[in-house]
């Protein structure tokens, strides 16, 4: 019984067909789908990777997820008569997701005003505090600014500048506080440890701004987040 064969060799592997876009095609391609289409055109295997990139890309210059999909349909129609692929969609639309999640963070941590944490970002910080069980090792540094003037009468831009340069005075002076933040127009507060410098360090901000604040306390944090919720949302109406 013969095992091998001689002379017999097993033919290699066909490379798979690629093919060149035509002008027709590219015409009809929407705007940054033309890397998307030389991969699907070459049958590369970068093709999710392609995908990935112009779901960033348009996320970024603000084009929506239905109309990005709707643009891969497009492209995948152009160049093979099909609809997208699971991986094509998925890898655009995590790329999509990720850039416009870490654009809505950056614009929620901050007011593009006055540098100071929003009231999201400082209630995130506080719940983070309750996760690492250290939340009864804070308090909150609740300062009123003064604002010149009848109520209602104040410029936004200066009563925004005015709580910038607080800001920037207890950070100064709470250099370890887990958030300084804006929580209403014009009440600034601090998440800061509560040691045995929190009364200096109290008294030390209010000789600092005593001219720019009309009011400054201490609120002791809650024994729960939920409650803790509740104390910001109070501070934020009571402004």
């Amino acid at each position: 019984m013969r095992l091998f064969l001689r002379g017999r060799r097993t033919p290699a592997p066909t490379p798979p067909e690629t093919t060149e876009l035509s002008e027709r095609q590219r015409a009809a391609l929407p705007p940054r789908f033309e890397a998307v289409a030389e991969a699907l055109a070459e049958r590369s295997s970068y093709v999710a990777e392609a995908c990935w990139v112009v779901g960033h890309d348009l996320a970024e210059t603000g084009v929506s997820l239905g109309e990005s999909l709707e643009d891969l349909r497009t492209t995948t129609q152009t160049v093979e008569s099909r609809d997208p692929a699971f991986a094509e969609v998925h890898a655009l639309s995590v790329a999509w997701s990720e850039a416009t999640l870490g654009y809505l963070h950056t614009i929620s941590c901050a007011d593009p005003l006055t540098g100071l944490s929003t009231l999201a970002h400082v209630r995130e910080r506080i719940s983070d505090l309750y996760r690492e069980a250290k939340a009864c090792s804070h308090a909150l540094v609740v300062t009123d600014a003064h604002i010149p003037g009848s109520p209602g009468s104040d410029d936004s831009i200066a009563t925004a500048r005015r709580m910038s340069l607080l800001g920037q005075t207890a950070r100064t002076v709470f250099a370890g506080a887990a958030a300084v933040g804006q929580v209403a127009h014009h009440r600034m507060v601090v998440v800061a440890p509560r040691d045995e410098t929190l009364v200096k360090r109290l008294g030390l901000l209010k000789q600092m701004v005593e001219h720019s604040a009309d009011r400054i306390w201490i609120e002791g944090l809650p024994e729960n987040d939920r409650s803790a919720g509740f104390l910001l949302d109070e501070l934020a109406r009571g402004a």
